[in-house]
C-alpha cells in the first residue's frame, strides 16, 4: 500500500441528517487520501446493502460504517492504511474468543478495545483488554459499528444475505467467517470513537442469534452463556461530561492502567 491508497466508505442509512453528518466526518478524516462515500438508503438488510456497496467500491480499503458514530482522531486514515498492511480486517471492539451470538459473551479477559457510548447527558467510556496497545491482535469477532477491511478480503468473505437477511449478526458472521478462513483480525484501541447506541438485543437479535449458532455450530461451544445485556465492566468504565474530557482520558497510560487494574482485581477477588 502507498500514501495514495483509496478509501471507500459504505454507509447504510435511512436518516438524511445522520448520513450527512457521517459523510462530513469521513470527508474530513479522509481529506488527505483519495476516497468515496457510498450511501445505501434502501437496503433490504445490512448484508444486502453492504454487498451492494462493496460491488461499487473502488477503494483498496473499504469501511463499513454505521451512520451514528463519531471518530475523533485526525490520524485515523494514516493509522488504518498503515495497519491494514499487517491485518486483513480491523475494528474498534471485539473478542479473542467467541462463545455465543454475543461478541462480548466470553467476558474478561477475552474482550479487547475501547469504545464510548453516548447515553443521555453523559458519555460512557468502556475499556476491554487494551494491554496490546495500540492494536489488539488474535481477534475472532468484531462489533459492527465500524469495520475496516482490505477490499480483496471483504469481497472474498462477503456478507451472507441468505442467512442474515435482517439487521443483526451480520457483523459477527462476517468477522468470524473471516477468522475461520485464516484472515488476521485486529482491534484499534487508540482511536477515539463514540457510538450513539447501546445496542438492541430484542427478539430480532435472538432470531438471528439462533441462525448464527446453527451456521457456526461446528466450532462454537456446545454450551455457551446467554447474557441478555452487555456487561457493566466494573472497574473499567467511566462517565465523561463531553468529548473534550473523553479525549483527555483516551491515552495509553489511562487505558493500560484501567486494564491492568481489572486484571489484578480478578486475580485477587478471593
Amino acid at each position: 500500500m502507498t500514501d495514495a491508497i483509496r478509501f471507500s466508505v459504505i454507509i447504510c442509512s435511512v436518516d438524511p441528517l445522520k448520513f450527512a453528518e457521517a459523510s462530513e466526518m469521513y470527508g474530513s478524516l479522509l481529506a488527505a487520501f483519495p476516497h468515496e462515500i457510498l450511501g445505501i438508503h434502501d437496503a433490504r438488510s445490512l448484508t444486502e446493502g453492504y454487498n451492494r456497496g462493496l460491488r461499487q467500491a473502488c477503494g483498496e480499503i473499504v469501511i463499513f460504517s454505521h451512520d451514528d458514530i463519531l471518530i475523533l482522531d485526525p490520524d485515523f486514515a494514516c493509522k488504518i492504511s498503515a495497519r491494514l498492511q499487517d491485518f486483513d480486517i480491523l475494528g474498534f471492539v471485539g473478542a479473542r474468543r467467541l462463545v455465543s451470538e454475543y461478541w462480548w459473551g466470553a467476558g474478561y479477559p477475552w474482550l479487547a478495545g475501547a469504545m464510548a457510548c453516548h447515553s443521555g447527558m453523559d458519555i460512557n467510556f468502556s475499556i476491554w483488554g487494551t494491554d496490546s496497545w495500540p492494536v489488539a491482535d488474535g481477534i475472532q469477532a468484531i462489533d459492527g459499528l465500524c469495520i475496516m477491511a482490505r477490499q480483496e478480503t471483504a469481497r472474498e468473505i462477503g456478507f451472507d444475505e441468505t442467512v442474515f437477511d435482517g439487521f443483526h449478526l451480520y457483523d459477527l458472521d462476517f468477522s468470524f467467517s473471516a477468522w475461520r478462513a485464516g484472515k488476521k483480525l485486529g482491534v484499534c484501541c487508540d482511536i477515539p470513537v463514540i457510538h450513539a447506541s447501546n445496542g438492541n438485543y430484542g427478539k430480532s437479535h435472538l432470531k438471528y442469534g439462533r441462525r448464527f449458532l446453527a451456521k457456526h455450530q461446528d466450532v462454537l461451544p456446545l454450551s455457551s452463556p446467554r447474557p441478555q445485556s452487555p456487561p457493566k465492566h466494573e472497574g473499567r468504565a467511566a462517565l465523561f461530561p463531553d468529548y473534550r474530557a473523553l479525549l483527555a482520558a483516551w491515552k495509553p497510560e489511562f487505558l493500560l492502567r484501567k486494564s491492568l487494574f481489572r486484571r489484578y482485581a480478578s486475580r485477587h477477588r478471593h
